[in-house]
């Protein structure tokens, strides 16, 4: 198993639901009003005045099978619209409860 993290602009917050359930992704947490910067583009998502738009995260433990169709539609979505801005990240699961 998998645990998919995903920040992104909170504009992209119903396309990334759907990719999710698209990818049959069924369990998730949602962390919203996150700030951070992008390492490479993009303006700071800080809620401040200088800075006002926010992020949101979303985690997700997947089957290791349901990565890669996932990771494909979070990429579009990033392609789609590069300065709205979204991220994901895959660690290894080792254990659950």
């Amino acid at each position: 198993m998998k645990t998919v993290f995903i920040t992104y602009d909170q504009a992209h917050h119903e396309n990334v639901i759907e990719a999710l359930n698209e990818s049959n992704a069924r369990g998730y947490t949602i962390v919203e009003q996150v700030g951070g910067r992008g390492t490479k583009t993009g303006e700071p998502h800080l809620g401040s005045h200088a800075w006002p738009s926010m992020n949101s995260a979303v985690f997700t433990v997947v089957e290791d099978s349901q990565v890669e169709p996932l990771l494909r539609r979070l990429k579009k979505l990033d392609s789609d619209n590069p300065m709205l801005g979204l991220r994901a990240f895959v660690w290894n699961v080792e254990q659950s409860i």
